[in-house]
């Protein structure tokens, strides 16, 4: 035979109670100085319990989805009427087994009710107040779970979203950076978050001539990657071969402002690398200054003007170096100067023109990916803010 150790378990702890309310009850009496049977005490309980209880059960459909106050005032007539019964037989049974005193039975019905009913009432009320609490505790917690599960989706959802929107990103940025000859360029991105407000970019503009730039978005997350597809949208509309940096700066300038949310701006560094020339041409509208290694030494290049989107009528201006053989140029937003080791130090532009000092003879793409990972050490892989870092070696 099967035994079904869950109700087994449940009928004991039941009974458990029972005989801890006739403790209490036979406490009680010997408090007041009522004679008491033991025996008696221990009886009644046992039956009521047992009677009144599966009753309660039974009946509680009628009760059970009634609010506060209702639930009571349905409750308590049942339990009355359900009163009766059960005191009839349990006196019976107490009779039989423990009578108080020798009596007859319909003596004992009569006169012996007090305690009797003081257990029913109880035992009444302790099983209503355990499964209502029970039902509303149960109720609560599928609530709780479905509205867990609700949440848990959605953040599924919105992070295959935000996988969806990084992969986009990725893709507007450049897979093959076009190259010059006597030149590289190697370009790399770190956003903080699933997505970034960063931005870079090479564009081919004739068979020598190259236009590069860099871009950070004030702010990270959707709002800042949105609008730096649109400065993308607008730098690619605007670069051409015919159009110095500073005109393009302008028109990125002008269009951002018409658009652009109150708060929000965009620091901008663009320019033309001219390969047969091995000059570059260039406008920084807000952004870091650039860190040239030349000959040994290190140089900021320390000319620029207004961020874009405030200004609408500021006037950009163009610079323009020469880049000899072995020279390093080096382009980057602030998530690499502001990534902050466990002491809250930053890496700051002096540690980037030391690096680059130091590792100038490397080839831009050798010198990018080993300076981003001395980045991502120092800060150990938590970066704060969006890092982009573009290498143009002269060779």
């Amino acid at each position: 035979m099967k035994v079904n150790y869950p109700s087994l378990v449940r009928f004991f702890r039941q009974q458990s109670l029972y005989l801890a309310v006739s403790a209490v009850g036979g406490a009680i009496f010997w408090a007041i100085g009522q004679p008491i049977n033991p025996a008696t005490i221990l009886v009644y309980s046992l039956c009521i319990g047992n009677l009144l209880t599966p009753a309660t059960d039974r009946l509680n459909f009628l009760y059970r989805q009634r609010p506060f106050p209702f639930n009571w005032l349905v409750f308590l007539p049942v339990l009355l009427v359900l009163a009766i019964p059960v005191y009839v037989f349990s006196s019976v049974v107490v009779w039989l087994i423990a009578p108080p005193t020798p009596q007859t039975v319909s003596h004992l019905i009569r006169t012996g009710w007090k305690f009797p009913y003081l257990i029913t009432f109880v035992f009444g009320v302790l099983s209503f107040l355990y499964h209502t609490t029970k039902e509303r505790l149960e109720r609560r917690n599928i609530e709780l779970q479905h509205s867990v599960e609700l949440g848990t989706a959605r953040l599924e959802m919105q992070e295959q979203e935000l996988q969806r929107a990084r992969e986009i990103q990725q893709s507007l940025l450049p897979s093959k950076i076009p190259q010059l000859p006597g030149f590289e360029v190697a370009g790399a991105w770190q956003p903080a978050l699933s997505v970034s407000g960063d931005y870079y970019d090479v564009l081919r503009l004739g068979d020598h001539r190259l236009g590069i730039c860099i871009a950070d978005v004030v702010g990270k997350g959707v709002s800042a990657a949105l609008l730096m597809a649109n400065v993308q949208a607008a730098v690619r509309a605007f670069a051409s071969d015919s159009e110095s940096p500073a005109r393009v700066c302008g028109k990125v300038n002008s269009l951002l402002h018409e658009n652009i949310a109150t708060g929000k701006f965009v620091t901008f560094f663009y320019g033309i690398l001219d390969g047969e020339a091995r000059t570059f041409q260039y406008c920084n509208a807000g952004h870091l200054y650039p860190i040239l290694v030349s000959a040994g030494s290190v140089h900021m290049l320390e000319q620029g003007g207004a961020v874009l989107g405030v200004f609408p009528s500021w006037k950009y201006e163009d610079s323009v170096i020469e880049l000899r053989a072995g020279d390093r140029l080096l382009l980057f937003t602030d998530g690499i100067t502001e990534a902050s080791d466990a002491h809250g130090q930053e890496f700051e532009e002096t540690s980037i023109a030391t690096f680059a000092k130091a590792n100038a003879g490397l080839s831009a793409s050798e010198l990018n990916r080993r300076l981003l990972a001395e980045v991502t050490a120092f800060c150990e892989a938590q970066f704060q803010d969006d890092a982009t870092l573009l290498v143009i070696a002269a060779t």
